[in-house]
């Protein structure tokens, strides 16, 4: 495996990222990897380390860049949890839609990166991430997952579910039955949209687990079962719209 550790620039200044990829083969397609609320670390790149050994050029942005190059959540105390809500806030679909143009131009350049064959996954907080991204590029993106996303169907203009008119690729959504970030009126609502815009998706339900059961380290809370199911169906989407595409 190739892992470099660099900086994309984006019109807000140098997004700090890690980019993965595999020794041989390429190029390969290109997975973008939005990451949780509690920040980029290195959790987070051994989940892109797992993505990009089964071929796919993988990249993992630290979407706090334009406030800090190193923050992630070490202890979940109240003052911690606090200072992460602040950067969490900093955020917004339309910057992700910026961030995103950078790292979709960024792969362009890239000699192991396939830029034609592009797909996303957002995790908590980027939810609502990949759909701004797969509404904003509809003819860049190839799919795109959201595992337990937060604030999927708000009463925001901005709000995800108001996007599913304009994502044309295939969508997958994991959402964890106890989940108070998206609790199912909110799915609900989300599904609701996508079926009227004629969106291709997929709804699923993972019992009996909580936000964030997908991350090994989150502890209590991490549930293996379910967690392989999600990687099972990542490997499944990104290789039906990625591989084949």
């Amino acid at each position: 495996m190739i892992e470099k550790h660099l900086d994309i620039a984006s019109a807000a200044g140098a997004m700090n990222t890690f980019v993965v990829y595999p020794e041989e083969g390429g190029p390969f397609p290109v997975v973008l990897f939005y990451m949780d609320a509690p920040g980029k670390r290195e959790e987070l790149h051994d989940m892109a380390r797992r993505l990009a050994s089964v071929g796919y050029y993988v990249v993992l942005p630290n979407l706090y860049y334009r406030r800090s190059r190193d923050y992630w959540l070490k202890e979940r105390t109240e003052a911690g949890m606090a200072v992460m809500f602040e950067h969490m806030a900093a955020l917004s679909n339309a910057l992700a839609v910026r961030d995103t143009e950078a790292m979709l131009r960024f792969v362009d350049a890239q000699p192991e990166a396939d830029g034609k064959r592009v797909g996303a996954v957002g995790y908590c907080m980027s939810g609502p991430f990949v759909m701004a991204a797969a509404a904003a590029f509809p003819d860049r993106i190839n799919s795109i997952a959201s595992i337990h996303g937060a604030g999927m169907a708000t009463d925001k203009p901005d709000s995800p579910h108001l996007l599913a008119p304009r994502i044309k690729c295939e969508s997958y959504f994991g959402c964890a039955e106890i989940d108070k970030w998206a609790p199912k009126k909110d799915i609900d609502t989300l599904q609701a949209a996508l079926v009227a815009g004629g969106t291709p998706h997929r709804i699923e339900w993972y019992p009996k687990v909580e936000h964030g059961f997908v991350f090994p380290r989150r502890v209590g809370i991490y549930d293996m079962p379910a967690a392989e199911r999600h990687w099972e169906r990542l490997f499944d989407l990104f290789a039906r719209t990625l591989q084949r595409a």
